[in-house]
């Protein structure tokens, strides 16, 4: 199973749990309701837990409490009803973006300007290249990226062009040979070249060259 199809069974789910959990009616007593609710809660996140599972080509369900613990809500009963199967619908792109913009993207990125490019770098105490700045830039914002650009331009959904590019999107060009952070109004940031640091410049990427355009976050401002 391809991952868009495996997506496309994600969302088929959150929406069966949705009305799952839409037609839990009250009781008499308001006691026997919440417990009512509770136990449909848990059941509903067991059985996305089983079809994701699945959808991702798993034999078998997987562990709640460490699931849980994996995705940052502390327990398992973070991913009780719906709230749970909007969390993990996000883990078919092995991406957890929750809370995070492409405004915010931009923001932790003009903290690295005047930080020297160093090629295989990835500490900015040192020196970074341009992979590695991307890949720092969405660590800091608790996004793991891969660490070459080759999978960085897997990752997130693409965008058709420059001219719909949003601040906090990814510029790839030349193949794959370079990438960098689009700002907004026709800027970017990277980490260009040897001898050179991370700074913001006009975005030399054009539709000619451009390899791919990628959205990791929700988009930031025009």
């Amino acid at each position: 199973m391809s991952m868009t199809e495996a997506i496309g069974r994600i969302q088929s789910i959150e929406s069966m749990l949705q009305s799952l959990t839409h037609g839990v009616r009250p009781q008499s007593s308001t006691g026997t309701a919440a417990a009512s609710a509770s136990a449909v809660s848990s059941g509903d996140a067991a059985s996305f837990a089983q079809a994701l599972s699945t959808a991702v080509g798993g034999s078998t369900a997987p562990d709640m409490s460490q699931l849980a613990s994996s995705l940052g809500l502390g327990s398992a009963a973070g991913l009780s009803g719906v709230a749970g199967a909007r969390a993990l619908s996000g883990v078919g792109t092995g991406i957890a973006t929750v809370g995070v913009t492409g405004d915010a993207v931009v923001a932790a990125a003009k903290k690295y300007v005047g930080v020297p490019y160093v090629w295989g770098g990835t500490n900015p105490a040192v020196g970074m290249d341009c992979s590695g700045f991307v890949q720092r830039v969405f660590k800091d914002l608790g996004v793991d990226l891969p660490r070459v650009v080759s999978d960085q331009m897997q990752k997130g959904t693409p965008v058709a062009s420059l001219a719909q590019a949003k601040p906090g999107d990814l510029l790839v060009s030349f193949g794959g040979e370079h990438i960098s952070i689009y700002l907004g109004n026709g800027k970017a940031i990277d980490a260009p070249v040897p001898g050179q640091t991370i700074q913001i410049r006009d975005a030399w990427e054009q539709q000619s060259n451009l390899t791919a355009i990628r959205r990791i976050v929700p988009a930031g401002g025009s």
